[in-house]
């Protein structure tokens, strides 16, 4: 049930935008316990001037590789299954693509499973 956008910079290739999709779906199957085939992103790239964000952050220093990840997901995953989520797609994003971990802004947002229909204007997570 999650839906992914993720934001960065002009100038990567498709194979680089699929390589960062596939991490995060794969991080969101093995960590966060999403089902196979559940995958809905939009990926995004944009003109630096699209990008407005603090060079620095809580001791945080971004570059312009920024990669800003949103995933919207239904409730219920523990504080430790989402630093561990964090955790691996930074380092994944950071061993297969080279973006720096500091590089890499996730943030979830999370909702009640009644917010979500993937199709044929039905709720299917709402039990009739």
């Amino acid at each position: 049930m999650p839906l992914v956008r993720i934001d960065l910079a002009k100038g990567t290739s498709a194979q680089f935008r699929k390589t960062l999709g596939d991490i995060v779906y794969k991080a969101m199957i093995d960590i966060i316990d999403v089902p196979k085939d559940d995958k809905f992103q939009i990926i995004t790239e944009h003109s630096p001037e699209e990008l407005n964000y603090a060079p620095s952050y809580l001791g945080i220093e971004h570059s312009s590789g920024l990669v800003l990840i949103q995933v919207t997901m239904s409730v219920g995953r523990t504080v430790q299954a989402k630093q561990a989520f964090y955790r691996e797609i930074a380092e994944q994003l950071h061993a297969q693509l080279g973006i720096r971990k500091e590089d890499v802004f996730i943030n979830l947002v999370e909702t009640a499973r009644e917010n979500w229909s993937f199709g044929n204007g039905i709720a299917q997570y709402v039990v009739a």
